[in-house]
This record gives C-alpha cells, sequence and structure tokens, in this order.
C-alpha cells in the first residue's frame, strides 16, 4: 500500500467496480422486469384473442376448441362462468382457487394481470372477462409456468456474470497501466526532490503532459536550474570574494614586513605605509559593500524615507564631486528643471548617485562631459546620468549589475573597483520601488536611468514646490 501506483489502482477500481456493479444490477433488473412486461402483454393478448371468440360462441363445442388450442402450447387456459365455476381446462390439476378469489373487484374488458410476481409463484396469470351485452358471463383465465422465465433468467445471469468478469479483467488491466503512467511522473519528480534537498540540482525532468503534472514537473525543473544556477553563482562569489579579499591582504602583510624586518628611509616608510593605507581602505570597503549586500538580501535593510529636495539634494552632490571632476578635466553638469521633491532615504540616494558618477569618473578621460538630469514624466522622477566615455561592449551589458562583474578585467584594480558597486545600486534603488535601466555604445558614452514611481499611498510621490 506504499505505492502510489497501487493507492491509485485500487480507488480506481473501487470506484469503477462500484459503478459497473450497480450499472449490472440495475441492467439485469430492467431486463428481467422487461422480459416478463412482454410475457404478460402476450398471454393477456392471447386470452383476449380467445374471449372474443367465446362472446360469438359460448357453448361446449367452442370451449373446447379453444381447450385445444392451448394443450399444445406453453400456455395454459381456463374458463370460468361468473360465479366461478370452471367450465373447461387445459390442464385438470390446475388450483385456480387463489385466482378465482382475486375476482371480488371488477375486470376491465380489456383484462388485467392476476400475478405477476414470477420469482416466488408458480405461475403468471391474466384474465380477461367474456360478455355478452352489457353482462359478464364468464372469464377466460391465462397462465404461463414460471420455469421458462427462471431458466431464461439463469441464462442472462450466466452471460452478465461473463461479462461482469471480462468488464473486470479489462477494466483491472487498463487501471494497472493509467496508474503507472499517472504515477511514473510522480516518482520522478520525487527522486528529483530527493536529489535536490541532498544539494544536486542537475536533474532533468522532460514534460510529460500539458496538464497539472506537466506543470508541476516544468515547475520543478525550472527551480532545479534556478537552484544550479544559485550554487554556481555562489561559488564563483566566494571564489571572487577570496580573491578580493586576498589582494589586499596580500598587499598589507608584504609591505608590513618589509617595515618590520628592513631599516627604511622616512621616505620609503611613508610610500609603503600610504600603500598600505589605500590597500586597507580598499579592504574596509569591500567588507561594507558586503555587509550592505548581506543585509539587501536578508531584507534587514533599513530604509529610512524623508521628503528630498531634488535641487538642494543634487547641488551638494556637485558640490561634493567638483573637485574630482575638475581635477581630470571632466564637464559635470546637473540639470533639475524644477524644484521636485521625493519621499526617499537621502543616505542610500546619495550612495546610488555618488556611486554612478564614480563610475563615470573612471571611464572618462579629459574632455569628456557628464550630464546628471532630473525631470517628472508621467508623475514619476527620472534621474539620467549620461557620460561620454569609452562606454561598454555589447557582450558586457547584461551582465553589469552582477555581483562582482568587471567590465574591465584588466584594469580593474588600478580603477580600484570591486565590482559590487552597481549591484547595491540595482538593489538600493528597487528598494526604494524604483526602477534602473542602462543603455551604452563602446566608445559612444553611457546613459544610466532611474525612476521613482509611487507605489503605495504615501511613498515615492513626486510632488512639485
Amino acid at each position: 500500500m506504499r505505492k502510489l501506483s497501487l493507492k491509485l489502482g485500487i480507488i480506481f477500481f473501487v470506484t469503477l467496480f462500484s459503478i459497473e456493479t450497480f450499472m449490472m444490477f440495475f441492467l439485469h433488473a430492467s431486463l428481467a422486469n422487461s422480459r416478463v412486461e412482454e410475457e404478460l402483454i402476450s398471454l393477456q393478448a392471447r386470452g383476449n384473442s380467445h374471449r372474443t371468440i367465446l362472446e360469438r360462441n359460448f357453448d361446449k363445442e367452442t370451449l373446447s376448441h379453444v381447450v385445444l388450442m392451448e394443450s399444445e402450447a406453453s400456455t395454459d387456459v381456463v374458463i370460468i362462468n361468473n360465479e366461478g365455476d370452471v367450465l373447461a381446462s387445459s390442464q385438470s390439476q390446475l388450483n385456480i382457487d387463489a385466482y378465482i378469489k382475486s375476482l371480488n373487484t371488477p375486470v376491465p374488458y380489456m383484462g388485467r394481470t392476476l400475478e405477476g410476481n414470477w420469482e416466488e409463484e408458480a405461475f403468471i396469470a391474466t384474465i380477461s372477462p367474456i360478455n355478452k351485452g352489457q353482462t359478464t358471463i364468464g372469464y377466460v383465465l391465462m397462465l404461463q409456468n414460471t420455469d421458462s422465465i427462471h431458466m431464461l433468467m439463469e441464462r442472462l445471469n450466466r452471460h452478465f456474470f461473463m461479462v461482469g468478469m471480462i468488464s473486470c479483467l479489462v477494466t483491472m488491466f487498463i487501471i494497472i497501466i493509467l496508474s503507472r503512467k499517472l504515477a511514473k511522473p510522480l516518482i520522478q519528480m520525487k527522486v528529483a526532490t530527493l536529489k535536490m534537498s541532498k544539494g544536486d540540482f542537475t536533474v532533468t525532468l522532460a514534460p510529460s503532459s500539458n496538464d497539472e503534472l506537466g506543470d508541476l514537473s516544468k515547475a520543478i525543473q525550472l527551480l532545479a536550474d534556478d537552484l544550479q544556477h544559485v550554487k554556481q553563482d555562489r561559488k564563483e562569489f566566494l571564489s571572487s570574494i577570496a580573491h578580493e579579499l586576498r589582494t589586499p591582504l596580500t598587499f598589507i602583510k608584504g609591505y608590513t614586513d618589509i617595515l618590520y624586518k628592513r631599516n627604511l628611509t622616512e621616505a620609503d616608510k611613508k610610500k609603503y605605509l600610504g600603500i598600505i593605507i589605500e590597500e586597507t581602505n580598499r579592504l574596509s570597503r569591500l567588507i561594507k559593500d558586503l555587509f550592505d549586500l548581506a543585509k539587501l538580501d536578508e531584507n534587514s535593510f533599513v530604509i529610512e524615507k524623508e521628503r528630498l529636495d531634488m535641487k538642494e539634494f543634487f547641488t551638494n552632490i556637485e558640490a561634493k564631486l567638483s573637485p574630482a571632476f575638475q581635477e581630470k578635466q571632466i564637464n559635470l553638469s546637473i540639470q533639475c528643471e524644477e524644484r521636485f521633491t521625493l519621499m526617499a532615504d537621502s543616505l542610500r540616494l546619495d550612495q546610488v548617485i555618488i556611486n554612478l558618477l564614480d563610475n563615470a569618473l573612471k571611464y572618462c578621460t579629459a574632455g569628456d562631459s557628464v550630464v546628471v538630469s532630473v525631470r517628472c514624466i508621467n508623475k514619476a522622477i527620472q534621474i539620467t546620468i549620461e557620460d561620454t566615455g569609452k562606454g561598454i561592449s555589447k557582450k558586457d551589458l547584461p551582465y553589469i549589475f552582477d555581483r562582482l562583474y568587471r567590465v574591465d578585467k584588466s584594469r580593474s584594480r588600478a580603477l580600484g573597483g570591486s565590482g559590487l558597486g552597481l549591484a547595491i545600486v540595482k538593489e538600493l534603488v528597487h528598494a526604494h520601488g524604483g526602477e534602473i535601466a542602462v543603455r551604452s555604445e563602446e566608445n559612444n558614452g553611457t546613459t544610466f536611468e532611474l525612476t521613482f514611481r509611487g507605489v503605495e499611498n504615501d511613498e515615492n510621490i513626486v510632488t512639485n514646490r
């Protein structure tokens, strides 16, 4: 009983067997009743036929003729007068006393059934009145032995038994096939989920059908593929993190050993201490980014929204970053059409904008320009950061928001990136209920678009002052 196919088979068999049994009994009873009804109708017709003859000539010769006709048939006839006396009978040993006693009620001219209980009685019987004028002068009783009906029913029972056995065997065969076919994909799904529970996500489930089982199979396959992808991403992520941590730690350890073991000049000490400080800061930023991502993944990252004046917000951004842009001779322009306000976390939005502008600063050269524009489009604030820098290739563009993905891998350390900045930017924008999109062409610059729409009654609502 532990196998699903066996349980399904038993349920189907019991259900179908019950239905078939009910139908068989119903059909058997209907056929039996129909057959007896036919016999009674035939018996009544013969009695009415004899009655018609006797109404024309009600004499001994006619009575003898009627009796003679039935003596060679499988039925019997008894003719009585209106007082119940037997005038003629095709069989002298017939006991019709019980039938005569039932003549207390009037008999219709077309006759009626005297006895129809073929299962318990020896005969079935009908009666037809013999009238002369408006007076009933006698009755014709037609009787038929129920042995023939019982024999017919026995043959019918044998046929039904054979049909029932064949139906059961065919039903069992079909149920076994169907239950196994139904249980097979479920068993495959069970094996697949057991493998997944052990950490093996390399499962393959062929879609079995276009029904709910097929949908379940596709859902499990999709889950396995996603988990396999997550497992692979986690493996690559941990490998990249190990590499990112190892590099600054190697620098710090190496230059610390030099400072500890050698007698160096003050200039060399300052140089090596500068490198140690730079790598320590790099390590600190990397760890901070990792903590931020961990909080975002756990939904424990707190976004404390307040109403921000966009004009004032970007004026402060410009004041902080203008010196760095001027030093590299890159033109920074911020355009805010009106004094928009937005419900957002000022520190986190500041982190997003500075990260994007820092990327623009790294990938632009002297003479390039970076334009930040703030507009209201369809009751949503759209922040666009557009630069004329080196751009991003088509093959890299789909992956720039992936964690630890670097566009320029050969110069990544020189540029100081960890590959986590854009991943954090994307998560922070989504945490505000916003969207981020990017367009870029190699050697033609890059454009980031941030859109913040209202997602709740009192949040992210764009207003004008």
